[in-house]
């Protein structure tokens, strides 16, 4: 029995990127902002998932740094 190689066709898709994740002193500063721009009022559910989000970029880009210790708003 022969084998023959299988031929895929060519992916001419463009191939898009991933944005870049924020730095750790990014997203401290998109943290600190959303707090102050929110200054004083209640949360909305919305808000606070928003919040969340912004802290787990935070969380994401701090893994891995040695040296400066950086804090969350």
């Amino acid at each position: 029995m022969a084998l023959t190689p299988r031929h895929t066709p060519p992916d001419d898709r463009p191939r898009t990127s991933r944005p870049t994740p924020p730095s750790a002193a990014q997203a401290n500063e998109a943290i600190r902002a959303f707090v102050d721009a929110q200054a004083g009022q209640d949360w909305s559910s919305v808000e606070s998932a928003a919040y969340e989000v912004l802290l787990i970029e935070w969380a994401a880009a701090t893994r891995g740094v040695t040296g400066d210790i950086i804090e969350a708003a």
